[in-house]
């Protein structure tokens, strides 16, 4: 044996590999570039987050290398996996290489479109989970994957994506109604009658979220005195089971029949103008006419007839050169116009208004005599024709809404019919007519819609 024995041989070697390791590590710290990578060697990233490099630095000997490292590497957080960043600095032996190991994972939790407000249901009843929703940043729509657990006062709703993040939203139960009967009135909440004329009621209907048949425990309040001028209410109170109440009130406006006023729009329909002075009509419950041509788009014309307007014909083109080119062409144009009125709403006008008006001279520019003979012969095809004997003044210089306002109520009379020229594609004169229906309402005037029983309003035919 040796004079060391085997313990001294051992303890050697223990000293050797010690001094062996040390130098590695001196000589790896002090004799090669270092490379620091700030945030660490290990970094993950969310699913679809931007991806930044937290930085590094580099230093040989106290010299500042950081510029001289090179950078290669990239990272994909549009899809799930492992990526490295490698870092290297120096040239030939003395050089440092380091990797960053970057996970990108999916860590967000789905998203379920439900708050997490109590659940009332019925007193009962069956509890029924509500529809929901659930979107994932990974996965996409999960709302198959949504899971319901019903229990005695509880329900909770969960989902869990591929990733194995999982949302979960608990509601309290309670049996209780606490929702209030809805009423829905027939007709308009605010109508408008003419002294003497007798008021009729238009109904209604209810529904309440727990009790089925309900429309026996409406009570219908208020009078109509239709001999008087006024304001008038007709209350509608409904009350559940639970002692929920419902109300809803009809405005009644009994006003002295003085004269008829009706309003007609020439021109359209037009975006922009058009819709909007539908629904201002909507608004005040008013009927009105619309002479359309073939230009604007189908689903106003439409709406005028739906919402009870009467969707009267203009022309196809209003090109004077080709409407008044020959008494032909001027059935053709009109042909044209109904057959586009007839396919949109199914139907059959028989009520126009000539480009220009009957009392048109620029006829005569391309067919002598053309309104004597139309005039005539569109009543004999079953046609009835209107013009008007008060105009807006919108088709000329006017542009003013309050121009557009007084000439029309300044020209009222209460002992006619008042037919008001305006145009459906002038700004100014939708924005005119709220105040034009209200100062006819104020003041007596009752709003009409042209129909084939109406008398027609014509001018002297000039050519």
């Amino acid at each position: 044996m040796s004079k060391f024995g085997v313990s001294g041989k051992f303890i050697l070697w223990c000293t050797l590999l010690v001094v062996f390791f040390l130098s590695v590590v001196l000589i790896n710290k002090y004799c090669f570039p270092q490379i620091t990578l700030k945030g660490g060697n290990v970094i993950t990233v969310n699913y679809k987050d931007v991806y930044e490099d937290n930085g590094y630095s580099a230093s040989y000997f106290g010299k500042n290398l950081t510029s001289d490292v090179s950078v290669s590497g990239s990272v994909n957080t549009k899809k799930l996996g492992d990526y490295e960043v490698t870092y290297k600095v120096g040239k030939g032996f003395l050089k440092r290489k380091i990797v960053r190991l970057i996970h990108v994972v999916d860590i967000e939790k789905p998203k379920l479109s439900i708050n997490d407000k109590d659940m009332y249901v019925c007193p009962n009843s069956d509890v029924v989970a509500e529809k929901v929703e659930a979107n994932d940043n990974y996965d996409g729509n999960l709302s198959s994957k949504v899971r319901v657990k019903i229990g005695k006062n509880k329900i909770t709703y969960s989902v869990e994506d591929s990733s194995g993040n999982k949302t979960i939203v608990s509601k309290k139960i309670v049996f209780k109604d606490k929702e209030a009967p809805t009423i829905t009135l027939e007709g308009d909440e605010s109508i408008t009658i003419y002294v003497g004329e007798e008021y009729k009621e238009l109904g209604y209907s209810v529904i309440d979220n727990c009790d089925k048949d309900i429309k026996d425990k409406v009570k219908v309040s208020g009078s109509v005195d239709s001999s008087r001028e006024g304001n008038y209410e007709i209350t509608y109170t409904a009350t559940d089971k639970a002692g929920n109440e419902g109300k809803v009130v009809r405005h009644v406006n009994v006003v002295d029949n003085k004269g008829i006023i009706y309003l007609t729009f020439d021109d359209g329909p037009n975006e922009g103008t058009t819709n909007v002075i539908l629904d201002i009509l909507k608004e005040e419950g008013v009927k009105a006419t619309f002479f359309v041509t073939c230009k604007g788009p189908d689903y106003l014309i439409k709406r005028e007839y739906d919402e009870g307007h009467t969707v009267a014909l203009h022309t196809a083109t209003h090109n004077y050169a080709i409407v008044y080119a020959s008494d032909e062409a001027y059935f053709n144009d009109l042909q044209t116009v109904h057959d586009r009125v007839l396919n949109i709403t199914g139907y059959d006008s028989r009520i126009i208004r000539f480009p220009g008006g009957a009392s048109n001279t620029i006829s005569r520019r391309y067919s002598d005599g053309i309104m004597s003979r139309i005039t005539k012969e569109v009543l004999n095809r079953g046609y009835k024709y209107y013009d008007w004997n008060i105009s807006s003044g919108d088709a000329g210089n006017t542009t003013d809404p309050n121009v557009v306002y007084s000439n029309v109520v300044n020209s009222l009379r209460d002992d006619r019919a008042n037919m008001v020229l305006m145009h459906d594609i002038k700004t100014y004169t939708r924005d005119a007519l709220r105040n034009i229906i209200k100062y006819g309402k104020d003041h007596g005037y009752r709003f009409e819609k042209i129909t084939m029983d109406t008398e027609m309003i014509t001018q002297k035919v000039n050519n």
